[in-house]
């Protein structure tokens, strides 16, 4: 059985990334779900002088990118912060960059964002899709779920043209799995 991990680019207890992801795991069959929370991989903020007062890296780190490492794929959902990864996100990338430069190892990837407004996180997508391969994301998918408190309620997307368009989308990554 292939081995997901999904998680979402935010460590807010609210985020409407994490219900996002939460439901395009639930379309997966056939494959075992690791959900992850920021929350549980604090780390203090990165600086060279930091991660040389410590002589090397946090564990926590270490601990999210060996998950990168045992999975087969990966469901990410960027929260989008002034346009951009939030902090919590890009924190985490910075450390763990500093471990492994080719931090998602070729592995599979659907990506993902939504907001509250009719973009649904475009801005940070497109970063992200011009960033990620650079460090060995092989991005199958992406999808953008605007409008999120119009176009998704209890649990799921309402909104069927958008629903299918995510369903293919995480056929298509399952496919690639």
């Amino acid at each position: 059985m292939k081995k997901v991990i999904a998680f979402a680019g935010s460590n807010s207890q609210n985020s409407i990334n994490k219900q996002l992801v939460t439901y395009a795991s639930s379309l997966l069959e056939n494959t075992e779900v690791n959900l992850l929370d920021l929350n549980n991989f604090e780390l203090p903020v990165f600086g060279v002088d930091l991660e040389a007062e410590i002589k090397g890296q946090p564990d926590n780190a270490h601990k999210f990118l060996n998950l990168i490492r045992e999975s087969d794929g990966i469901l990410l959902s960027l929260a989008e912060h002034n346009g951009a990864y939030t902090a919590v996100f890009k924190n985490l990338f910075d450390w763990m960059s500093r471990i492994e430069g080719k931090t998602f190892f070729g592995k599979s990837m659907l990506l993902m964002a939504t907001s509250p407004g009719g973009r649904g996180g475009q801005s940070v997508l497109e970063i992200a899709k011009n960033r990620f391969p650079y460090h060995d994301a092989n991005i199958i998918e992406t999808f953008s779920l605007p409008s999120f408190g119009d176009n998704f309620k209890d649990g799921k997307i309402v909104n069927s043209e958008l629903n299918e368009k995510l369903s293919k989308a995480v056929n298509q990554f399952e496919n690639q799995l």
